[in-house]
């Protein structure tokens, strides 16, 4: 199995292109479309570049992987679809996360916006290569793993040792039932290689990386070293009470939970993403 990733810097995303040697066949897991939040302009350039490398390696791409809906960027793989073909596949849960966000944004959506649904140990297959499903809630209610010979895509689920573990915060997210995931990923042999959809720097290290092992998270990942499931919860409760909603998070749900489609246009000919407003007290007594 051949993996080459990419990072997009803007949003700090990692996605990768995992292929067999023999077949040419290959799956892109977490890819990205640009958008500038300032201008309401979606681009393209990151998603090229993957197209770029699938077209220099005559690869074949038979999976458009998605770990999860993402809420801090815009998934590239409907625009990689219409290029490249392939299936685009994400957890069976995310019919949970259409349901709250759909009402949300006061718009109908369903599990047909995605190819294929997956559950936990289900099987797909590249050439020779087989990938393993795991289904590792917390972050959201979708989230899950993708396993293949000696390595994992863990999505948002995990991060760097040194920067920790997904929030927990968003709706139908749970602190203890992402630490059970974390602790299914972490059972994986201590070799496993885990590929990262984010890395964020801190005050130590000035690189960006997104491959880590279970052997290094277990033995240093500042969030779980020496914390029990109690604890655990505790800590990612009272950190997620601090955290601000990430800055895409508004378009990206929306684009995403729709298995990366634009919203319909409207009667002028213009798209346009929904911004729900929360209204204090003040303003909605002065109803302006």
């Amino acid at each position: 199995m051949d993996i080459q990733s990419f990072f997009d810097e803007a949003t700090s995303t990692f996605s990768h292109v995992l292929s067999d040697a023999g077949s040419h066949e290959c799956a892109i897991v977490d890819s990205v479309l640009d958008y500038d939040p300032a201008a309401g302009r979606v681009t393209t350039r990151s998603a090229d570049r993957i197209l770029g490398h699938i077209a220099a390696n005559d690869l074949k791409v038979k999976y458009h992987l998605e770990t999860h809906v993402h809420a801090d960027h815009l998934s590239g793989a409907q625009y990689l679809k219409q290029a490249l073909g392939g299936e685009v596949v994400i957890g069976s849960q995310v019919t949970a996360v259409q349901r709250i966000f759909g009402a949300r944004f006061n718009v109908a959506v369903g599990e047909a916006c995605f190819d294929r649904l997956v559950d936990e140990g289900d099987r797909l297959s590249i050439g020779s290569e087989s990938i393993t499903v795991m289904h590792t809630p917390g972050h959201t209610p979708a989230c899950v793993t993708y396993r293949t010979a000696g390595a994992a895509f863990v999505g948002d689920t995990l991060f760097m040792p040194d920067y920790g573990t997904a929030r927990a915060d968003f709706p139908g997210g749970d602190a203890a039932t992402l630490f059970d995931s974390i602790q299914k990923i972490l059972s994986l042999p201590d070799e496993t290689l885990l590929y990262l959809c984010h890395d964020y720097l801190t005050g130590d290290r000035r690189d960006f990386t997104c491959v880590t092992s279970v052997r290094d998270e277990r033995a240093a990942n500042i969030h779980l070293v020496d914390c029990d499931r109690e604890a655990y919860v505790s800590m990612r409760q009272a950190r997620d009470a601090g955290l601000a909603a990430p800055r895409l998070l508004l378009p990206s749900i929306q684009f995403n939970m729709q298995g990366g489609r634009l919203p319909a246009r409207d009667d002028n000919g213009t798209r346009y993403f929904r911004i729900p407003l929360l209204l204090d007290e003040k303003v909605e007594e002065i109803g302006l």
